[in-house]
């Protein structure tokens, strides 16, 4: 089992910066494959941005330039760069691991943390 905790999102206004953590804990030599997703209220969920055990990262198309991914091994922990906000990207973000490729089914999933980006 991998237990996913989420840290960082708050209150910020339009034009700001904020860096989201995601510490994972638990059997996590083996997972691959982490990423962030977000859903916006009345909104699908969407991927946000995965990054591999190799470090090969991948963002929506939207976002990129914006925002970026990493990931620290030593603190099993994964972070989400994100500048120049704006209003829409305002939803909960979720980090999700999986122990396969970044394009499979996500198994473990924290429980999400508010980003609220005001104009």
């Amino acid at each position: 089992q991998v237990h996913l905790v989420e840290s960082g999102g708050t209150l910020v206004q339009a034009g700001g910066s904020l860096r989201l953590s995601c510490a994972a804990s638990g059997s996590i030599f083996s997972l691959n494959t982490m990423g962030w997703f977000r859903q916006a209220p009345g909104k699908q969920r969407e991927l946000v941005a995965f990054i591999t055990r190799e470090g090969t990262t991948n963002y929506a198309d939207s976002l990129k330039g914006r925002f970026t991914i990493s990931r620290d091994n030593a603190k099993s922990t994964v972070y989400l760069q994100m500048n120049t906000l704006k209003p829409e990207d305002t939803a909960v973000y979720y980090c999700a691991a999986t122990p396969r490729g970044p394009f499979s089914k996500y198994d473990y999933w924290g429980q999400g943390t508010q980003v609220t980006v005001s104009s």
